[in-house]
């Protein structure tokens, strides 16, 4: 591994912010510290970058330990969240101040103040000043300051937090386009779920100061562990049942819809459990579709547009369903009698 976090704790007092995160990442991989304030994400990142000390725990980079290392001495970029540009310098002398720090020469600054730009689409903005940059261009002058430097790991906190819905859609593709472009090893502070599946390639959900889990985005959202996780990642579908028997590698569950089947669990007979489907993963069956999945019969109560996809609410039983339709299917009235059903591989047993 590149970078190796080992056990590392955090600790205010009574208080532990961080406890026991281990993970690694190898050299120009993207990491993302996903999860609600308070976590522990923005912490862990501190504790990367050397602006605190931990209690525990070590930090190497390409096999060197860092742990007691000040910031200036650990070869890291860092890119924040208001961006942190200086207003009386110009955009080439923002790019030439981290290039002073590192004891750059003279002969090589306008050569690689130019790439640093080029790499984030910002030729020719090299005389313009912060203040006649829009909030955009400002996030692409501060990464390109950050590139500059050539650092080993780039550290991103909440980097797209000040801009539009709009901006942040179209920053996001643009930052993993330029770290992987640039080859670059980065680790990203986000509490924006589509923002950590975009930019990494994996996902470290964060909760309580604990790393619940770690995946590629896929497996994050399609298959979280938990029951927070679940919730985090957005699905809806959260159903409490008890194992009532096993049919072959599935559980049968007894829940408010009625009786399902799921995979993915070793519970005993007897045993209470939390299972997840995903709105998306919910169709709306015929009424003669044959009974292979999981089918069950119910009623709309809301229809509510989102754009790309319509959001039934069903009322199945004593359970209301969120389920996703293409805008192009025929929408289902209100009071109308629907079959809803999803392949059994898609109902997951949760860690409670």
């Amino acid at each position: 591994m590149f970078l190796e976090v080992q056990e590392l704790t955090k600790r205010y007092g009574g208080v532990t912010a961080l406890s026991d995160a281990s993970f690694g990442a190898q050299r120009g991989e993207i990491l993302a510290l996903l999860g609600p304030s308070g976590c522990g994400k923005t912490t862990l990142l501190n504790l990367i970058a050397g602006f605190l000390r931990p209690d525990h725990g070590c930090i190497r980079v390409n096999s060197r330990d860092l742990s007691g290392a000040p910031p200036n001495r650990r070869d890291m970029g860092m890119v924040f969240q208001n961006y942190a540009l200086f207003p009386h310098l110009n955009v080439a002398k923002n790019l030439a101040f981290g290039l002073d720090a590192h004891g750059v020469p003279k002969s090589q600054r306008e050569t690689r103040i130019g790439d640093a730009l080029a790499r984030v689409g910002l030729s020719g903005f090299e005389a313009r000043y912060p203040h006649a940059l829009s909030g955009g261009q400002q996030q692409r002058v501060a990464l390109a300051r950050a590139l500059v430097v050539r650092p080993s790991i780039l550290l991103l906190d909440e980097p797209l937090s000040n801009l539009d819905t709009q901006l942040r859609k179209t920053m996001r593709e643009d930052i993993q386009r330029i770290l992987k472009a640039a080859e670059m090893t980065a680790v990203l502070v986000t509490h924006d779920q589509e923002e950590a599946l975009v930019i990494a390639d994996r996902v470290l959900l964060m909760s309580g100061g604990r790393i619940e889990q770690i995946g590629t985005p896929e497996d994050v959202y399609e298959r979280p562990h938990t029951v927070f996780g679940a919730r985090f990642m957005e699905a809806t579908n959260l159903i409490e049942g008890i194992v009532v028997g096993r049919e072959r590698q599935w559980l049968e569950i007894e829940t408010a819809l009625g009786r399902l089947l799921a995979g993915g669990s070793d519970a005993d007979n007897g045993s209470r459990v939390t299972v997840m489907v995903r709105p998306e993963r919910i169709r709306i069956a015929a009424p003669d579709d044959p009974r292979r999945e999981n089918h069950f019969d119910g009623t709309v109560l809301k229809t509510v547009y989102h754009g790309t996809h319509r959001r039934l609410h069903v009322a199945v039983g004593g359970f209301e369903l969120t389920v996703d339709v293409p805008v192009s299917d025929q929408t289902d009235s209100i009071a109308d009698s629907v079959r809803v059903a999803w392949r059994r591989e898609d109902t997951q047993v949760l860690a409670r």
